[in-house]
């Protein structure tokens, strides 16, 4: 059961490592893009090429896909970024365990976006962790886990290709070990757990009291996704990749300092901001020295 880009490779892992898989289950299609168009998940374009049955409910409370998943008599189910919750008459259908496979070194970053709040949040390390599944959300016992480093350049999106890739590998290993019987889950300590919300397209709008070495890291985890975004009076401006700068500045946030002809630096709450590759709404993605040949900024403009 999965639907993104994040759950192929695991499906994938898989395919490859002999283990039958009856059923493949992903989300209904979705229309995508400005023209709507319809669009098959990652999961299902994956599923057709290697040959898979799919079945895309609406929802997994039906009796219509209880029966029809019991009848499979599974040994497993094996979830990797769904997007359902999987009520209890449903995880009680496997004969062996439901396992989930998540982008957080859990009890940390339960729920949709893990990838992108580590990052936001400044962690210096996260990973991916194999599951029991339970009725509450991301709360199972912990089968495995394995961690990695947040790197000083890393977006989500090359955080997440990372992960996705460790994760495939976390579930062929954890299946290994149920059919060795050296499985030993541990209780999650609840007291510990935080939580990263789903990211919506709004929450890419930078706050410029905030320090620079905050929003760096925010402009960092929310690339490629929702975008980090400020504007210039009611032009919208795409902020892809920066540095902070720790030099003080008494000037209102969000104010283009004055006096580096090929550089925007931005004062924020604390610090400095220099912008290196930018964006605007109707124009390329681009390094500043570039942009600014083209589009002009002046000197004590206040972003917002």
């Amino acid at each position: 059961m999965g639907t993104p880009d994040f759950s192929v490779p695991a499906l994938k892992a898989l395919h490859k490592s002999g283990h039958k898989v009856d059923l493949v289950i992903t989300r209904p299609d979705q229309p995508m893009g400005r023209g709507k168009i319809i669009t098959l998940s990652p999961v299902k374009k994956t599923a057709i090429e290697l040959g898979y049955k799919v079945i895309q409910p609406d929802s997994m409370k039906t009796k219509a896909v209880e029966e029809r998943l019991s009848e499979l008599e599974p040994d497993f189910f094996v979830v990797v970024a769904f997007g359902h919750i999987l009520p209890k008459n449903i995880l009680a259908i496997p004969k062996t365990a439901a396992i989930n496979i998540h982008a957080s070194l859990l009890p940390k970053y339960r729920g949709a976006a893990p990838i992108q709040w580590a990052i936001i949040n400044g962690e210096k390390e996260t990973g991916v962790t194999a599951m029991l599944m339970d009725e509450g959300m991301d709360t199972g016992d912990i089968l495995l886990c394995s961690k990695v480093a947040i790197r000083p350049d890393d977006t989500s999106a090359t955080l997440h290709d990372r992960l996705a890739s460790i994760g495939a590998d976390l579930l062929i290993r954890t299946l290994g070990d149920f059919e060795t019987d050296d499985i030993h889950p541990v209780s999650q300590d609840h007291s510990q757990a935080t939580h990263a919300p789903l990211l919506k397209k709004g929450d890419g709008h930078i706050d410029w009291s905030k320090p620079a070495e905050k929003l760096e890291s925010f402009i960092r985890g929310v690339t490629p996704w929702p975008g980090a975004f400020t504007f210039h009076g009611d032009k919208q401006l795409k902020i892809f990749k920066t540095k902070p700068l720790p030099i003080n500045a008494e000037k209102t946030p969000g104010t283009v300092l004055d006096g580096f002809p090929d550089e925007m630096r931005i004062t924020t709450g604390k610090g400095v901001l220099s912008i290196l590759e930018i964006q605007a709404a109707s124009g390329k993605r681009l390094m500043i020295k570039n942009f600014l040949h083209g589009y002009k900024i002046p000197p004590g403009t206040v972003l917002s």
